[in-house]
């Protein structure tokens, strides 16, 4: 329903056309290698592949990405400035706003909520990538022998790796820990 609704404000533009919709990640990128947009709108959390993995893919190409999102994280919007992103804006702001980021990272500008921006730079997210990676495959129910296996390490590295991610955090377990990182973006 949201997909349709931003389609169709975004139609009503006299200079705006809205050439392909998807449901995933991996739509959104085979649309963009067929149509060859100026601008891809994606949301960060999707199907088959986030939107951040997205506009990583497309780093370095023509088509310019916005972020449009419930998610108001500072960890989020830092993430998606390091993919690429050149826009990140919230779905509850006004749709006049969206049309308007368009226009702006069309011309080659970024487009930041302000609040968020100034929150995003005040925290840096301590973990490194492996202790995010660790932290992500528990998420999604791995075991410590399993993370360990998928990474190639061992089985006292991962410990290890929870180990760090946890005392980084102030965390008390991995579970606190999955949900600190998450609450800030950071994975």
């Amino acid at each position: 329903m949201v997909l349709g609704a931003l389609a169709a404000l975004l139609d009503m533009e006299h200079d705006i056309t809205v050439v392909a919709q998807a449901r995933d990640g991996r739509q959104a990128l085979e649309a963009v290698r067929a149509h060859k947009p100026d601008v891809l709108i994606t949301d960060i959390e999707m199907p088959v592949m986030s939107g951040l993995d997205a506009a990583s893919a497309l780093k370095g190409s023509p088509t310019r990405v916005i972020i449009v999102t419930t998610f108001a994280r500072p960890g989020y919007l830092r993430r998606a400035m390091e993919a690429g992103a050149l826009g990140y804006l919230l779905k509850a702001r006004p749709a006049r706003e969206l049309a308007d980021a368009v226009r702006r990272v069309h011309q080659g500008l970024r487009v930041i909520d302000p609040d968020l921006a100034t929150e995003a730079w005040t925290e840096a997210n301590p973990l490194t990538e492996r202790e995010r990676q660790v932290l992500r495959l528990t998420a999604e129910g791995a075991s410590t022998a399993a993370v360990a296996t998928q990474l190639n390490l061992s089985a006292g590295t991962v410990r290890n790796y929870l180990s760090e991610a946890i005392e980084k955090l102030g965390a008390t377990n991995r579970i606190d820990a999955l949900r600190i990182a998450r609450d800030k973006g950071w994975l």
